[in-house]
């Protein structure tokens, strides 16, 4: 769900939700039938938010851009059946890192043909899942966070100036919260040269719930009211109408954009094994 908030003229945000589908179908075989493999179609699941930076349309123009060259890359490039134990992991990782360089000139190209798109770019935070498998790929200071029996995680880290003053131990992170460097990015698609595409990998548990959102909404709802929010509303449309509004009634000085997902198996709970790369 995605809204222009209540001081925005233009809605800078983006996102995009796809499932794929790995399908076999048999047309004949020699084979009985009882023979067949029990599963003959996989289905994997992506979803991404892009919060476009560069004022007037150029944001708009950049998330944009973002999200077709996301599903061209899932379409032709991507090497979308994955698993935590995947041997292909590094052949992956280098077709993302060139995917996302590649935005990254364009856009700075883009911006240098014309004057009017100087400082173009966006954030970028995407999940892709099959089964209980997730990938996190984070550029930027939209956030993708974790809902587990009644406890919020921010899986990502936020690419700005203010967290590294955090990492540094130069600001404390309650002042964080109100001080300005929160949104000083320090990677970006487009914009600054050198794109960084933090990926994360974590084993998800039967009942799981994913959130991913622009600064628009962690910007003004507090984490725990955040949490709240995901816990009192099991459906997630409900929950996802519940956090944009919440924002709107704080101000919604930004555009609002989140996803959420839920996860389910019928094998019940399952050990969760997370890492950064």
């Amino acid at each position: 769900m995605s809204h222009v908030g209540k001081v925005r003229e233009h809605n800078e945000d983006q996102y995009l939700i796809v499932r794929m589908k790995k399908t076999l179908e048999v047309l004949q075989e020699s084979l009985p039938a009882k023979e067949d493999p029990a599963v003959e179609h996989l289905d994997s699941y992506v979803f991404l938010v892009a919060d476009g930076i560069g004022g007037a349309e150029a944001g708009e123009r950049a998330s944009a851009y973002v999200v077709q060259e996301a599903k061209k890359h899932l379409l032709f490039t991507a090497k979308w059946y994955f698993r935590l134990d995947d041997p292909d992991v590094e052949v992956r990782l280098r077709l993302l890192r060139e995917s996302l360089e590649h935005m990254d000139r364009t856009l700075i190209e883009q911006a240098k043909q014309d004057p009017s798109l100087v400082g173009m770019g966006t954030t970028l935070t995407a999940a892709g899942s099959f089964g209980l498998d997730l990938f996190l790929v984070q550029v930027g200071d939209s956030r993708a966070y974790l809902f587990r029996e009644g406890r919020l995680e921010q899986l990502t880290r936020d690419h700005t100036l203010a967290q590294e003053l955090i990492n540094e131990g130069l600001l404390d992170p309650e002042e964080a919260k109100t001080d300005r460097t929160r949104h000083v990015l320090t990677n970006a698609i487009g914009g600054m040269p050198g794109v960084r595409g933090e990926v994360m990998q974590i084993r998800l548990n039967h009942g799981d719930r994913v959130l991913l959102c622009t600064d628009g909404l962690h910007d003004l709802v507090e984490h725990d009211r955040i949490s709240e929010i995901v816990r009192l509303h099991p459906d997630p449309k409900a929950a996802s109408q519940a956090l944009v509004d919440a924002a709107l009634e704080l101000g919604g000085r930004d555009n609002i954009t989140v996803v959420v997902a839920d996860y389910a198996t019928d094998e019940g709970p399952e050990q969760a094994d997370s890492g950064r790369s």
